[in-house]
C-alpha cells in the first residue's frame, strides 16, 4: 500500500518548487522588474515549457470549440498576475497559504457546475479559512506587511486559478492530454503580450541583476506546473495529489525564516510573534482544505 502512493513525492516535489518560485519573484519584485514583464516572461517560458506534453496525443474537437483553451489561458493569465501582484505588494509568507484557498473553492464551483448540494464540510472549511486569513493579518501594516492588499490579491488569484482547475478538468478529455494544455499554456504566453505597453520599461532594459531572480522563477513556476500535471494526468488521483500540494502554504513561512536570506528576503525581521502569526494562519488553511478532501 506504501508503494502504490508512492507518486505522492511528486507534489511534494512541486508544493516545494512552487515556493522556491515565489521566492525568486519576490527577489525580482525587490530589484523592481514589475509584475507585468514578470508575468510575460514567466508565462512565455511555462507556455514553451508545456509543448513537451504534444507527444501525448489527442485532437481538436473542432472549430466551434476553439475558444475553450482562449478561455482557459485567460484565467491562467489572470491567476498568474494577481499572484505577482500579491508578491510585488507584499510577502511571500502571506501570498501562498491564501492562493492555497483555491482547492476549497474548486469543491464550491464543481459543486455548482454539477447542480450537487454544498456539502457541510465546505462551510465548516470555509470558516476556517477565514479564521486562518485573520491570523495571517496579524502583524505590521505598512512597507513588506502590505498585507491587506496581498489578501485580496492572493483571494483573486485563488478564485481565478479555481475556474482555471474546473474548466480544465470539464473541457480537457475531449482534446486529449497532448493538445489542450500546450495549446492553452502557449495562447497564455501569446497573450501575455498585452502587457507590454505597461510596462515601465522594456525587456531590454532589465539588468543582469534582475535577470536572474526572475529567470529563476520562471523555471521553477514552470517546472513545478509540469510536475502536478503530469503527475494528475498520470495517476488520475486528484484528491491526494492536490491536499499534498497544498503544504506549499506551511514551506512559504519555512522558507522564510531559515532560507529568506539567501533571496534577499526580510519577511524574517518581522519577528517571531508575526511570522508565529503567519505559520498559525498557514496550518488553519491547510487543515481547511484536508477537511474538504479528506
Amino acid at each position: 500500500m506504501v508503494y502504490q502512493s508512492m507518486y505522492l513525492i511528486f507534489p511534494l516535489i512541486s508544493s516545494l518548487l512552487y515556493v522556491a518560485a515565489a521566492m525568486f519573484f519576490k527577489q525580482a519584485a525587490s530589484r523592481g522588474v514589475g509584475p507585468w514583464r514578470t508575468a510575460l516572461v514567466c508565462n512565455g517560458l511555462t507556455g514553451v515549457a508545456f509543448l513537451a506534453l504534444w507527444p501525448l496525443g489527442g485532437s481538436i474537437p473542432g472549430v466551434s470549440s476553439l475558444w475553450q483553451p482562449v478561455v482557459v489561458a485567460g484565467l491562467f493569465v489572470g491567476g498568474q498576475l494577481l499572484t505577482f501582484l500579491a508578491l510585488d505588494k507584499g510577502d511571500v509568507s502571506v501570498a501562498t497559504p491564501v492562493i492555497g484557498i483555491k482547492l476549497i473553492l474548486v469543491a464550491v464551483f464543481t459543486s455548482w457546475l454539477l447542480a450537487t448540494p454544498v456539502r457541510s464540510s465546505l462551510w465548516l472549511a470555509a470558516a476556517l479559512s477565514v479564521v486562518g486569513i485573520a491570523f495571517l493579518h496579524r502583524g505590521p501594516q505598512g512597507g513588506q506587511g502590505q498585507v491587506g492588499q496581498t489578501i485580496l490579491f492572493a483571494l483573486a488569484a485563488g478564485v481565478t486559478y479555481a475556474l482555471f482547475d474546473v474548466l480544465v478538468m470539464k473541457w480537457a478529455p475531449a482534446w486529449g492530454p497532448g493538445r489542450f494544455l500546450p495549446i492553452a499554456m502557449l495562447l497564455s504566453g501569446v497573450l501575455s503580450l498585452g502587457f507590454v505597453p505597461l510596462f515601465s520599461q522594456p525587456l531590454r532594459s532589465i539588468s543582469r541583476q534582475q535577470w536572474r531572480p526572475l529567470l529563476g522563477g520562471s523555471l521553477f513556476m514552470a517546472a513545478q506546473a509540469m510536475v502536478l500535471i503530469n503527475t494528475l494526468a498520470v495517476f488520475q488521483d486528484g484528491t491526494a495529489v492536490n491536499v499534498i500540494y497544498n503544504l506549499r502554504g506551511l514551506w512559504s513561512v519555512a522558507a522564510v525564516w531559515f532560507v529568506g536570506h539567501w533571496f534577499g528576503n526580510v519577511e524574517r525581521q518581522l519577528g517571531r510573534e508575526t511570522l508565529g502569526w503567519r505559520l498559525a494562519g498557514a496550518v488553519v488553511l491547510s487543515a481547511a482544505v484536508v477537511l474538504v478532501f479528506v
